[in-house]
């Protein structure tokens, strides 16, 4: 039989509780990356800079089909605040701005495709009706 790892499980003595469900526990970790990847716009971003080194946003809008300007700033400089995604200014005339993700968003890519992985394996076991 497989030894079950322990971090997976949720303490049930009430003051180990606090691991998974206090301020600093599981829970609010998690949902603070779920609230930074969150807007429909924010993964066809980072996964468009996954794929891309580096690109300037007239670049992206023309690649994220239906986003508009307004939406693709707001995302990135949500993106750029929480340190997933860093803007590049070259200082020059005409502006020249690009975006290329930060190590903490080349480190999130990896979840993010385990994430895919676990959505097409669900849905390939069949579609939940509700």
């Amino acid at each position: 039989m497989i030894e079950t790892i322990t971090h997976f499980k949720v303490p049930v003595d009430r003051e180990e509780r606090s691991v998974c469900l206090g301020p600093d526990g599981s829970v609010a970790e998690v949902s603070r990356l779920l609230r930074m990847i969150s807007g429909r716009w924010k993964l066809p971003i980072l996964f468009r800079l996954f794929a891309e080194p580096s690109m300037r946003t007239l670049q992206m809008k023309r690649d994220i089909p239906g986003i508009s300007q307004k939406m693709l700033t707001q995302h990135l400089k949500e993106l750029e605040k929480d340190r997933l995604i860093e803007r590049k200014d070259f200082g020059e005339q005409p502006p020249r701005v690009e975006y290329q993700l930060t190590d903490s968003g080349r480190n999130l890519m990896p979840v993010l495709m385990a994430a895919r992985e676990f959505s097409r394996r669900h849905s390939a076991q069949g579609e939940v009706k509700q």
